[in-house]
């Protein structure tokens, strides 16, 4: 039905405008519009189709209207490109060819690449690249470590400010070097953490001296003494061994703590230098005076009457020696205590007898123990007998310049008296007085009958001493009387 009537309607399809094309029946819309012709009543298409089609067209076009109205830009831009497709597509056309002939060149790279950087095989760029980022991702790790050698010396600076007595510091310091000895353990050929190493090793040594210059204080104390040896076996465990030179449960440090003792005994006794040097001049004086006494034998010679400068220096020089002495044993035998009380603690005893001029007379276990077969005897047994020998040399360089025999008695008491404190210690050294007397009669020039009292003071010395002593002991344990102390008068101990 719709190709006769678009036959019959063809003729008139194109009156109002030659320049449209005519559409074919085929078209889709016509043949709808058609098909809806032949559906309609003769009087609907004369009285209601034409005002159909004109609203339609209206309709449509305000359609368009509204499109163009809010499309205008779309439309323009897309018109501009249009105009500017005929330019592109040459250049497109180009690139794309340009493209086509770089494609191998670009793949035989790629090949190269692939083959190159393969993680199949070593690489030298593969393995710094993965050095670079293993190193980038453990930054922080690698900061934490590089920090570890300055809070070390942080800690052990901030030690060394507050003393022995902080114990935190020194512990915070020995962790850290536990630590980095831990690393180097772990990491062996690695420089970095040889570097930090080395450093740590420095500033432990650094710790080891402030702690064995600390033994030289001064006014030390036991307590402070004690720990000071504990964090040098701590901090430097190798100074702890014990080897064939020394004796078991004194290792080095027994060594190292008397050596250091002795340097401050030495150097609080050079504080006595102003009356040493008064000494000397009274010792010059005494000598120059025995000359002239000597050539004008037989004549009115001058006699040498001084020596007070000499009793003085003698005196502070004892009362140091006793403190100093005293406190050295004491603190030893308390730090050391399996050394001081161990098997060869006898040996200490008997380096003090007497025999020659100087105190080196040896036992027999003493030379059964030097044959190398067993360790020496404790270090504190030869210390003692060094103190002895300094204090004897002193006290034969100067006490013939004090021929006072009241002075000289009172300093050889004095001497008994820090024997007697050396005693309980161990290292009593009283019976060397009887060597004294000859060493000082050898320096004076006296009468023959001067020379035996000099021999015999001391024992006059030793028996006042020792009967007072008894005294003392009596009345301290209650069996002294009234009457007893009447007899022997008034206990008064002489300076």
């Amino acid at each position: 039905m719709a190709d006769p009537l678009y036959d019959l309607l063809a003729p008139h399809l194109n009156e109002g405008s030659s320049s449209k094309p005519i559409p074919t029946s085929s078209d889709p819309v016509t043949s709808k519009y058609l098909n809806r012709l032949s559906t309609l009543s003769l009087s609907s298409l004369t009285s209601q189709e034409q005002q159909s089609l004109s609203q339609s067209s209206y309709s449509t076009l305000l359609s368009i209207q509204s499109l163009s109205s809010r499309s205008n830009a779309a439309v323009i831009a897309s018109s501009d490109h249009f105009s500017h497709l005929q330019e592109t597509l040459p250049l497109l056309v180009d690139k794309a060819n340009t493209l086509q002939h770089d494609i191998p060149k670009l793949d035989e790279t790629a090949a190269v690449f692939s083959t190159t950087y393969s993680r199949s095989t070593e690489n030298e760029f593969l393995d710094r690249r993965k050095r670079a980022l293993l190193m980038e991702r453990n930054t922080d790790r690698l900061a934490d470590i590089l920090d570890l050698p300055t809070l070390l010396t942080s800690a052990i600076s901030s030690s060394a400010a507050q003393g022995v007595s902080s114990t935190t510091n020194y512990a915070t310091a020995l962790d850290l070097h536990s630590h980095i000895k831990r690393l180097h353990l772990l990491y062996p050929k690695s420089p970095l953490v040889s570097s930090i190493y080395a450093q740590t090793e420095s500033a432990m040594q650094d710790l080891t001296l402030h702690l064995i210059s600390s033994l030289r204080a001064a006014n030390i104390k036991l307590a402070a003494g004690m720990r000071t040896v504990g964090w040098l076996r701590r901090v430097a465990p190798e100074l702890d061994t014990t080897g064939k030179s020394t004796f078991k449960g004194e290792g080095v440090l027994g060594h190292l703590f008397l050596l250091c003792r002795l340097s401050t005994l030495v150097t609080t006794l050079s504080a006595l230098e102003p009356l040493r040097q008064l000494a000397n001049q009274e010792t010059e004086t005494r000598l120059q005076k025995a000359s002239n006494s000597t050539i004008s034998r037989g004549t009115n010679g001058s006699a040498w009457h001084g020596g007070q400068q000499t009793e003085r220096y003698l005196k502070k020089y004892i009362e140091l020696f006793r403190e100093q002495s005293f406190a050295i044993a004491s603190m030893y035998r308390s730090i050391f205590p399996s050394a001081a009380d161990g098997p060869m603690a006898e040996d200490v005893q008997s380096s003090f007898k007497p025999s020659g001029l100087k105190s080196t007379a040896v036992s027999p276990k003493q030379i059964a123990r030097n044959d190398g077969s067993e360790p020496s005897p404790p270090a504190i047994a030869t210390f003692l007998t060094h103190l002895t020998d300094l204090l004897f040399d002193t006290l034969t360089q100067y006490l013939p310049n004090v021929l006072d025999r009241t002075s000289r008695e009172s300093l050889l008491t004095q001497v008994l008296y820090c024997a007697g404190s050396l005693g309980r210690l161990g290292g009593d050294f009283s019976l060397m007085l009887s060597i004294l007397g000859p060493r000082i009669a050898h320096k004076v020039d006296n009468s023959d009958e001067e020379d035996d009292d000099a021999d015999n003071e001391w024992v006059e010395v030793m028996k006042k001493h020792r009967e007072l002593a008894g005294r003392l002991e009596a009345l301290a344990s209650g069996v002294g009387t009234v009457k007893g102390a009447d007899k022997g008068g008034s206990l008064r101990m002489k300076s």
